[in-house]
């Protein structure tokens, strides 16, 4: 019989790290617009600064960074995806439109799946996020 994940991988967190030449915006994008709490952050480290956000309650964040001597990071292909499930309809759309308010309207999704129950969104380096209207899986 297999493991079970946590025993065949024992990590205690899961972190997705992405550099970017804009860190100020991605703040305000990621926290602001998004409400992802600040659980981290660092100035110069090693010419490096960041920050990260988590979830509520779980071992899983973004990070961001940035070095001193930053230069634009092209982004990736339109199908590579964040997806954020939202049960509630009135907090995805309240999210979508406080986005939008700050400049970030909803863009077409490259797979049609996505438009179905979400709204995909380019954060400020061009970078995809679905927030979708479900409870996930």
């Amino acid at each position: 019989m297999k493991e079970p994940w946590s025993s065949s991988m024992p990590a205690v967190q899961f972190r997705t790290a992405r550099p970017t030449h804009q860190l100020e915006k991605i703040k305000e994008f990621y926290g602001e617009g998004l409400g992802l709490p600040v659980i981290g952050s660092f100035e110069n480290h090693h010419g490096y600064d960041g920050v990260m956000f988590g979830m509520p309650g779980s071992a899983y964040h973004l990070e961001f960074t940035q070095h001193e001597h930053a230069a634009p990071v092209p982004p990736p292909s339109e199908d590579n995806l964040l997806v954020f499930y939202i049960p509630d309809q009135a907090s995805r759309d309240a999210i979508a439109s406080r986005l939008q308010q700050m400049g970030y309207a909803a863009v077409p999704a490259e797979n049609p799946y996505w438009d179905v129950n979400g709204i995909t969104i380019c954060d400020p380096d061009g970078w995809r996020i679905v927030l979708q209207h479900s409870n996930g899986i």
